[in-house]
């Protein structure tokens, strides 16, 4: 006990009822937990007795590591401890018979339900670009995960909202999806919450067994427990009362995996005298970023209060970093890493680049592999392994080279145009007997013949022509006009575009991010190459420099992490950066429909700024390519929301803070969607359970405070102070040529030296 402070002393030896432990950000929550375990032990409760739910395994390992510690590795041996489906999972093993499965049944993982859904959706003669197998399967997940069984879902609004977005079948999608899981003797991930419940609810005979077998209910991260498990949760203790929750209402940024914060808010009206039990001193950060993080989370309304504090220095304000692009905020990322290591000798993995959406990596890795700065994307791919990337990537390969033969094979039948394994088999075939490229056999059928149908080669023939018809325009077009047409028309966009699960949207800002990168990619060849014209070729050769992997340096742990908010609850770092606080990014426009959606956003910032422990500094960017333009976008609305006594601002503009933020918030952000989707981009989904359709974005025609504007170059002199979309602010230190061929050698503050051709160059003149 001597090693807990008072609040958490408090909150580990009461025992008498139900408790709900709120653990501000770094506050020892684990500790918490693990040493009430262990003091109940030492009370006399029997290990058994004791039932722990955690989110994932490694919590659940690690507390009984550290417990074995404390009480013994023998008398931790015995605990009831582990995530809620694996726990649930044994005990609807034991009581199988029960609610009519073997006790052998097979749990099926996403990956299996998905290939269940999609064979029903087959079977039942349904469209499966209507009837997405992956939609839907997250969809009967979703109702699962507020007990929706099959046999009720028709008579839900969900059935409802189902019929008026024009896919009326899933009801019985899931109906059939049940029964073929039951007469597999299989269950899902959600049924072993769903049926858990129901044997519960079914057999109080059972459930009284388990009631009084488990005398005290622990519950971790109760912020994230949706629907299904916080019921579970009650039917266990709702006689004895003896349950300890713990979470934080300001960390709950998961609902839509379903978690509920009305869970974790609405404890004490579930329980009676329930006791509250707040962890305020926050042992990870500098006393000034915890303020601001205050300062940020109090701006929620559904909260419950409470006034996080650090003992630690007071260390640095939030210094927060406009940037005139995307391309000039890696940048000074980059840069801020370098100056840091140097001052203050620490390695590259005490740093974090935090983003909202998994597309805004790709500055950030482009800028870092520039600057031989090793990094790792945690918990996802490198932005161009993606897939969908890597798919499209392929078509621009087969255009350049139609000799490139895994190109061929990856994109042939990607989308789906009936040319299935079988054919492709022959075609490779054909290819090693002749001793010619796949390409050669599909172009010259007569030379190379194929046994196939009539109705097979006429899809093979359409293929090759597509293929054909880019080739022609190969040194006619320039990489991005022709690259955008190859997205549209090979059915790649239409694909991609088809979905709105979680999957689906992300791979939709992944290729817009990819659009506006091969947009960028070309501009700037064009102002700095002396307008030269820039082809695919030239943007593949990029790309191919850009994904050797074999580039990384460093030792394998060393590294810069570049991870979604998301991913990042639960870890630490020296320095943060939380980067694109703009609106349209963060919040998401997807979050801005309802004030519980736009909290979630602030929690999500909240999350951020609190894994840091020293250095947290915010970046955003006056300008991005998306959508296929150059868009404009205030900073977020979040910033404003800061004390500004704790948040500096770095403006190259000059000027005090307050004005720039001000100036900023009071621009119109404008652009349009290049696709004309029918529903803005976001990776966060709403708390919502019930999806609907946002009003589609109105196309504007942006307004460009860059514009071109070659008359104004007569006024442009050596040691003109110039501001430039993409570069920022630079000096011109040398003039060249007349007319259209007049050059500018211009030295930026954040990017360098640059050469611009001035009928292409996009800025402005200050001074």
């Amino acid at each position: 006990m001597s090693e807990l402070n008072e609040s958490q002393r408090e909150a580990v030896v009461f025992c008498d009822g139900p408790s709900l432990v709120i653990a501000g950000a770094g506050s020892g929550k684990t500790r918490v937990l693990t040493y009430k375990i262990a003091y109940l032990l030492e009370q006399g409760m029997k290990p058994w007795q004791i039932l722990a739910l955690t989110f994932t395994n490694k919590a659940a390992r690690e507390m009984k590591e550290r417990i074995g510690r404390l009480v013994g590795e023998e008398r931790a041996r015995y605990l009831q401890m582990g995530t809620f489906h694996s726990v649930f999972a044994r005990i609807l093993r034991a009581e199988a018979d029960k609610i009519g499965f073997n006790s052998n049944f097979t749990i099926y993982d996403q990956t299996d339900a998905r290939s269940l859904v999609k064979a029903i959706i087959k079977e039942m003669g349904l469209d499966d670009k209507v009837y997405k197998p992956a939609s839907v399967a997250d969809r009967i997940s979703m109702a699962k995960n507020h007990l929706i069984l099959a046999g009720h879902y028709g008579q839900t609004a969900w059935a409802k909202d189902d019929a008026h977005g024009k896919r009326p079948q899933i009801y019985n999608i899931y109906i059939r999806y049940a029964e073929r899981c039951r007469q597999a003797n299989a269950m899902d991930f959600d049924d072993l919450l769903v049926y858990t419940y129901v044997l519960f609810q079914n057999h109080e005979d059972i459930r009284q067994k388990y009631v009084e077998k488990f005398q005290f209910v622990l519950v971790d991260e109760y912020q994230d427990t949706n629907f299904a498990q916080q019921a579970i949760v009650l039917q266990l203790t709702k006689e004895h009362q003896r349950v300890c929750v713990v979470g934080d209402d300001a960390q709950s940024i998961y609902s839509f995996r379903g978690a509920n914060i009305d869970n974790i808010l609405n404890f004490r009206s579930a329980y009676d005298d329930a006791r509250l039990f707040k962890l305020e001193q926050n042992y990870r950060s500098t006393q000034l970023i915890v303020q601001a993080a205050n300062s940020l989370i109090r701006k929620n309304e559904r909260q419950i209060p409470k006034d996080v504090y650090s003992r630690n220095e007071e260390g640095e304000r939030l210094v927060l970093k406009p940037a005139y692009s995307d391309k000039e905020e890696a940048l000074i990322v980059c840069q801020d890493i370098k100056r840091i290591r140097r001052q203050e000798g620490c390695e590259y993995k005490d740093f974090a680049i935090l983003y909202r959406t998994n597309s805004q990596s790709r500055s950030f890795e482009e800028q870092m592999r520039k600057d031989n700065i090793p990094y790792r994307i945690y918990g996802g791919l490198s932005f161009y392994q993606r897939k969908e990337i890597k798919d499209v990537i392929a078509y621009f390969r087969l255009v350049a080279n139609p000799d490139d033969e895994e190109a061929f094979k990856r994109i042939i039948n990607y989308p789906t145009r009936g040319i299935g394994g079988t054919t492709l088999d022959k075609i490779v075939k054909a290819a090693t007997d002749y001793g010619v490229s796949l390409w050669q056999v599909i172009s010259e059928p007569v030379l190379f013949p194929l046994d196939v149908s009539k109705g097979t080669m006429t899809k093979i023939e359409n293929f090759k022509n597509l293929i054909a018809g880019w080739r022609e325009r190969l040194q006619t077009e320039d990489a991005y006009a022709l690259g955008h047409d190859i997205i549209m028309t090979s059915g790649i966009s239409r694909d991609i575009y088809s979905g709105r699960n979680p999957e689906d949207i992300s791979r939709q800002e992944n290729l817009e991010e990819f659009l506006g990168g091969m947009q960028d990619f070309v501009e700037s060849r064009r102002e700095e190459d002396l307008g030269e014209q820039v082809y695919l070729p030239d943007f593949l050769q990029e790309v191919a420099l850009l994904t050797d992997l074999d580039s990384d340096n460093g030792d394998d742990n060393n590294k810069v992490t570049l991870m979604t908010i998301h991913s990042a609850k639960g870890l630490e770092f020296p320095t943060v950066f939380v980067v694109g606080l703009e609106e349209n990014i963060f919040p998401s426009p997807m979050c801005t429909n309802s004030m519980r959606e736009l909290e979630e956003e602030r929690r999500l910032l909240y999350v951020a700024i609190t894994r840091a422990e020293k250095h947290c500094i915010l970046t955003c960017a006056q300008n991005r390519f998306r959508y296929g333009r150059m868009e404009y976008d205030t900073p977020s609305r979040f910033i404003k929301d800061f004390d500004p006594s704790l948040i500096r601002v770095l403006s190259e503009k000059g000027g005090d803070e307050d004005s720039y933020l001000r100036s900023r918030h009071q621009t119109t952000s404008r652009g349009s969607n290049w696709m004309q989707n029918p529903r803005p981009v976001a990776t966060q989904f709403r708390a919502d359970p019930m999806p609907r359709m946002v009003a589609p974005r109105q196309p504007e025609q942006p307004v460009n405070p860059f514009a071109n504007k070659s008359a104004d170059n007569g006024s442009l002199h050596e040691g003109s102070v110039i501001e430039h979309q993409r570069f920022g602010v630079g000096t011109v230190v040398k003039l060249e040529g007349t007319g259209e061929n007049q050059k500018a050698t211009v030295t930026f503050r954040n990017t360098g030296t640059k050469q611009l051709l001035l009928k292409f160059a996009r800025y402005k003149i200050i001074s």
